[in-house]
């Protein structure tokens, strides 16, 4: 590992309530061995989304006596190695990339950590966490058409990583909407689930699709409530939850995008999830598509007639001068990720 070469480092995401750690790893390997480095730096405040500055993949099967009746179906993800790029310690099905997915697994049990590092066609660099072992993931193919590489990485110490498997291919969707309708590690859920059987009851004789959104976004904003604890405590690599969030009726921006996201999709709506910044401060946001506006980004709060902004974390808090002023202003925003 000594005389590994590394040749260029990029930035890879890890969550966190208050803090944005940035890590730079190696994405061009020329060694035998292909060492990555993650470099943890403290690059910025994550405010927990105030203005102070699935691995589960497809609809599995439930039990027998679960009543299903006015549930909507998720669309399934699959692995069935029709196209497979794999060794011993890893696999990616490139299967269904005209679905819009990958499927990538660790096969090895190694006792730390190991990721799956996807550069999309613009060059922005996404990480999945994987369980070595473990069942297939979704990789969302979240950038559109063109060329992605994805590198399976395994930790071999503290924050050093190694590749394990690297594989590249040329991606042509056939529904550009196809990333933004199902499931991922980011916005997890089933129909089972209870965020979707919530979304059904919400939405139940509802035609319209604005008035659909509509819904959702005010049953999100009126009764989750942020989670201050949370937001100082929640460590880096923190996952949403979606139906403990609705549980608990408590969350912070990165749960409330990723329950409304899974409501919204769930019912056929295609919502991105978004993280990025809000000025200087870490923030997760959605946008949604509708047949009427096309991609409706920042915008989403409705009255019946007006869009404001999609931002449930902001608006939860209700809608004084200074939220609308702030919210309503896209130059705010600033979108890196999209899931």
């Amino acid at each position: 590992m000594q005389n590994a070469e590394i040749t260029s480092l990029f930035p890879c995401l890890f969550f966190a309530a208050r803090r944005c750690d940035v890590g730079f790893m190696k994405h061009r390997i020329r060694t035998t061995l292909a060492v990555i480095m993650i470099i943890i730096l403290a690059a910025g405040v994550f405010p927990g989304c105030s203005l102070r500055n699935r691995g589960g993949t497809d609809d599995e099967t439930d039990a027998e006596y679960e009543d299903f009746t006015g549930i909507p179906e998720i669309p399934a993800a699959t692995a069935p190695g029709a196209d497979v790029v794999g060794n011993r310690k890893a696999l990616v099905d490139y299967s269904n990339t005209r679905d819009g997915y990958v499927m990538v697994r660790f096969l090895e049990k190694i006792k730390k950590q190991a990721r799956a590092l996807v550069t999309v066609p613009d060059g922005t660099q996404y990480v999945f966490r994987l369980e070595p072992g473990g069942d297939y993931i979704v990789i969302p193919l979240s950038g559109g058409d063109g060329e992605y590489s994805i590198d399976m990485l395994e930790e071999v110490e503290d924050s050093l990583y190694a590749l394990a498997l690297t594989s590249t291919v040329y991606v042509v969707i056939d529904d550009e909407f196809a990333p933004f309708l199902r499931p991922n590690q980011y916005v997890n859920y089933k129909r089972s689930s209870a965020v979707v059987r919530k979304a059904a009851e919400l939405t139940e004789g509802i035609g319209d699709e604005m008035e659909l959104i509509a819904a959702i976004y005010h049953f999100v904003i009126e009764n989750i409530a942020y989670d201050e604890m949370l937001a100082v405590s929640v460590e880096s690599g923190y996952l949403p939850d979606v139906d403990a969030v609705l549980e608990s009726g408590m969350g912070i921006c990165f749960d409330y995008a990723a329950l409304m996201t899974a409501m919204l999709r769930s019912q056929g709506v295609p919502t991105r999830m978004v993280l990025g910044y809000t000025g200087e401060s870490y923030h997760a946001w959605v946008s949604v598509h509708t047949d009427e506006m096309g991609w409706v980004d920042n915008l989403i709060f409705f009255d019946g007639h007006n869009w404001q902004i999609m931002d449930p974390t902001f608006t939860a808090g209700g809608l004084s001068s200074e939220i609308v002023g702030y919210v309503g202003n896209a130059s705010n925003y600033n979108a890196l990720y999209q899931y």
